[in-house]
């Protein structure tokens, strides 16, 4: 018997036994023969092992992505997995559906008075509480801050909705012990039901969403039922279709710009601007229930034009004040919009009209627009790169996180989602943040850092090497005067945020 070790490096994998029928040495030809069978044997192992690790890394990258770093519940991305799945089962079994859009209310103060570590261990506390309100197949999912999202599929009527919120209003009257402190918190909770055979779409949550903030103005601490079956097409949305066309025509709507910075040393060097509107009788609407109504109404190309036209207006402003700033505008685009024929015409318009560079805008667009419409895309894309302008690959993770957008499409700037970020103080979390951001550097992609809100991630996405962040560590969604206070001071951002005069330009949702 002759044995052959089996090697990683200098490391010992294994050994291959051979076994000569007669007794004696192996020849030259022998010997050399088996060594290539050893080395062969070696490469097949090797190659296995990195299939597992590539597997399990895919594994966890997918799991992280899917469900939100803190609670482990599921996020906006597997709710909406689940409404796609529900509203398939529902026109088959004629069931009711339900969603129940939960925000604890003034959660901001516990955050602001006892620190980002009271307010997680908070909203772990209560994903418990409502963990044991939940019936077994209902999804509890947060989708963002202290919101959570409850879906019931399988009801028998709304009155079984209402026990749930009730129920969520009674846990809560048993104040939180969280590290020595007592706290007391109350929650609004907005409703949107589906009848039975009704369509379940996330056209819930957005409903549901509203029916919550109405509660909110009312002083929180309740809860408020939109029934979407006896709404007519022609009602409610229409409603708030007209109000956001009137808002269109009166300039009503306003930008939010969130600044980005580069970590190396703070400084402000691109913005990125956010839609927000306020409702002339009932409030803030947030961002991506503009978006929600301006596609069902068809608005969608008039929003979109109107923002980057206000974008590129103050940027202009900026400029033309602090000449010499170099600052990128970075754009959000939805598929709508990107596969509209005068799209190019439209952007080229706003570029012209106000002097932008076409080398300083960044389209930002998601991993799910690509699986809509990817050959039509990709040529709207290439069209729009041939002339200067970047597009950016937002909130990577979350979608279908296919590296083969990135080898083949005009894309120049990689957004790792927030949901990783989230997760840097694990080991994990920092070795794929890592990986992402080495994998952009070597296809010569700029990496962007979202969702910063610690210093403790800061210095990690310093550390790997992200080209620039942004996040409310550095700053909130601010008007254009805001901004241009910024620049004037010409100083790099403190770790905290600077100052935010004037009033909230609607909900922050970062």
């Amino acid at each position: 018997m002759f044995t052959f070790p089996l090697r990683d490096g200098d490391v010992p994998i294994g050994a291959l036994d051979l076994y000569k029928t007669n007794r004696g040495s192996l020849d030259e030809n022998d010997m050399a023969a088996a060594q290539t069978l050893a080395d062969v044997t070696t490469a097949y192992l090797l190659n296995a092992r990195a299939r597992d690790r590539a597997r399990a890394t895919s594994n966890v990258f997918h799991h992280n992505s899917l469900h939100d770093p803190l609670t482990g519940l599921p996020n906006r991305q597997l709710l909406q997995e689940r409404l796609t799945h529900a509203a398939a089962l529902s026109k088959r079994s004629h069931t009711h559906a339900a969603v129940l859009f939960v925000d604890l209310d003034r959660f901001k103060d516990v955050n602001d008075r006892y620190g980002h570590h009271v307010g997680d261990a908070l909203l772990l506390a209560f994903t418990d509480r409502l963990s044991n309100l939940v019936r077994d197949g209902d999804t509890l999912a947060r989708v963002s801050g202290d919101e959570f999202v409850i879906f019931c599929e399988d009801l028998r009527s709304i009155d079984d909705v209402e026990e749930l919120a009730e129920r969520i209003g009674q846990s809560l009257k048993s104040p939180f012990s969280i590290m020595c402190h007592d706290l007391a918190v109350t929650a609004s909770v907005g409703i949107a039901y589906a009848g039975p055979g009704e369509d379940i779409t996330d056209q819930l949550v957005v409903d549901a969403d509203m029916a919550m903030y109405q509660v909110k103005r009312r002083g929180g601490a309740g809860h408020q039922i939109v029934d979407v079956p006896h709404t007519s097409p022609r009602g409610d949305h229409n409603v708030l279709a007209a109000e956001l066309r009137t808002a269109l025509t009166l300039d009503e709507l306003d930008v939010a710009y969130q600044p980005i910075v580069r970590p190396r040393d703070r400084t402000v060097v691109a913005v990125e601007a956010l839609v927000r509107w306020t409702r002339r009788l009932r409030g803030p609407v947030d961002a991506p229930s503009i978006i929600a109504i301006a596609e069902r109404s068809d608005l969608i190309n008039e929003v979109g034009d109107w923002v980057l036209r206000r974008a590129c207006r103050d940027r202009q402003r900026w400029l033309d004040r602090f000449p010499g700033t170099a600052l990128d505008l970075a754009v959000n685009v939805s598929v709508r919009q990107l596969l509209q024929p005068t799209f190019a015409t439209m952007v080229a318009a706003a570029l012209e009209t106000f002097e932008t560079s076409p080398t300083s805008l960044v389209l930002e667009v998601t991993e799910n627009l690509f699986i809509d419409a990817s050959e039509r895309v990709g040529e709207v894309l290439s069209a729009l790169a041939r002339s200067g302008i970047r597009i950016a690959l937002d909130d990577y993770g979350t979608g279908y996180s296919s590296l083969g957008y990135l080898a083949h499409l005009p894309i120049h700037v990689l957004k790792i989602d927030r949901c990783f970020i989230a997760d840097l103080a694990r080991p994990a979390g920092e070795i794929i943040v890592a990986s992402v951001n080495k994998l952009a550097h070597d296809l010569g992609l700029q990496v962007v850092a979202e969702g910063v809100e610690t210093t403790a991630r800061h210095d990690i996405i310093n550390t790997v090497g992200c080209d620039l962040a942004q996040g409310f560590l550095y700053a909130k969604p601010m008007d254009a005067t805001a901004i241009e206070a910024l620049l004037a001071s010409r100083t790099p951002l403190p770790l905290h945020g600077p100052p935010q005069p004037g009033p909230p330009l609607g909900p922050d949702i970062e």
